[in-house]
């Protein structure tokens, strides 16, 4: 099972000391890289009672009655359902220097909020996503290797952006993506709706509302279904508050939880603080659509879908923030719209370029306004027949 991360992974030693925190969201394949990666090492599953008794003693006496000294490796799985997993972490890293630390975590909002201060200049973090599109094709075993192609077509390609033809039913692959989403489970439980709706549960409530970050979980169960209706749109917080009986600032750190626990992200709009651009309002989005389906319990073919075009461009920037990542490129993310309706979907600004790309299943024209605004811009349309 190939993934983009493999290779930095495996040689994060060779580079560096610090400790290699793996972070993402559960199922997201974390334990299966780290265990592929490093196979002859002390592992450690933080869910085990009797592991995550002794870890939480905080005495290095203890941690050394089971570490096996023949294994260089130490790996901690699940560390944040630890109380303080930083100063777990911390005292191995210093004590043990013998030891390389590997540390994976579902959520990096309470891993980061709790190994913040006393794992400065300790630790590198590498973030893991949903499969890539590429990701996907390899583990079906539709492609043998892996590539950044869409990226690449966006960001690299000089001229407009044609239609490919392939040796694979591209759109089969891409509605069941749309629909079933693109986590590892995808692969060995093809469409199977009953499995997806326990995972979704499993995440939200195991990961995050069980780790006491959330106090209310009726309100934040309604909230994420509502912010799964709008994918695509501007999120208006006054608006959440009030349907859902809650004040803004409730609603705004319960969506900060749920961008930090990877399940979903905020695209902010573009602007050179010109007087018809709009400003501030962000745009919301789910890092896996089959996901965000399954909160809203909709399985429906893609064909009798009124939010095709939203999933379609949800896909699409979810797969380029994935890609962005995984290269260390340097791109920010926004969308772009003035007060008299004109927008992009997805304003892409660094390395010196500035790219404004339409999203739409069915190819459209491009909206030249943009360029007309930022004349540096180059502008790509990307519909369900060129984005691979």
């Amino acid at each position: 099972m190939q993934r983009h991360l493999d290779n930095k992974i495996k040689d994060h030693f060779s580079k560096y000391k610090q400790i290699l925190i793996l972070l993402g969201s559960r199922q997201v394949g974390k334990t299966t890289i780290i265990k592929k990666l490093f196979p002859d090492s002390n592992y450690f599953l933080v869910d085990n009672e009797p592991i995550k008794k002794i870890f939480e003693s905080y005495d290095i006496e203890a941690y050394k009655t089971i570490i096996n000294k023949r294994y260089k490796n130490i790996i901690i799985d699940e560390i944040h359902l630890l109380s303080d997993p930083g100063r777990a972490a911390k005292i191995i890293y210093d004590q043990l220097n013998d030891f390389n630390l590997i540390i994976t975590g579902s959520s990096s909002f309470h891993i980061k909020n709790k190994t913040s201060e006393s794992l400065a200049g300790r630790k590198i973090d590498y973030n893991i996503y949903p499969l890539t599109f590429s990701e996907y094709l390899c583990q079906k075993e539709t492609e043998t290797d892996l590539n950044f192609n869409i990226f690449n077509k966006i960001i690299n390609s000089k001229n407009n952006l044609s239609n490919n033809s392939y040796k694979f039913d591209i759109e089969n692959i891409l509605e069941n993506i749309l629909i079933y989403g693109q986590y590892p489970y995808a692969i060995n439980y093809p469409a199977d709706k009953k499995y997806i709706l326990n995972f979704v549960d499993s995440l939200i409530f195991k990961d995050i509302l069980e780790l006491n970050l959330i106090e209310n979980k009726s309100l934040a169960k309604n909230l994420l279904k509502l912010l799964a209706l709008q994918i695509g749109n501007l999120i208006n917080y006054s608006e959440l508050a009030l349907n859902l009986k809650a004040d803004q600032r409730t609603i705004k750190r319960y969506i900060e939880i749920f961008e930090q626990s990877f399940i979903l992200f905020r695209l902010y709009p573009y602007s050179k603080n010109k007087r018809d651009e709009i400003s501030k309002a962000p745009k919301i989005y789910f890092y896996d659509t089959g996901l965000r389906n399954a909160i809203i319990n909709n399985f429906s073919s893609i064909d009798l879908r009124p939010d095709k075009g939203a999933l379609f461009e949800n896909f699409i920037i979810a797969e380029m923030i994935k890609q962005n990542s995984y290269l260390d490129k340097i791109f920010n993310f926004y969308y772009w719209r003035t007060k008299q309706g004109s927008e992009i979907d997805l304003v892409l600004e660094g390395d010196n370029k500035l790219f404004g790309v339409e999203i739409k299943y069915i190819k459209n024209r491009v909206n030249k306004a943009f360029k007309n605004r930022y004349p540096e811009a180059e502008l790509k349309n990307i519909n369900s027949r060129n984005f691979y």
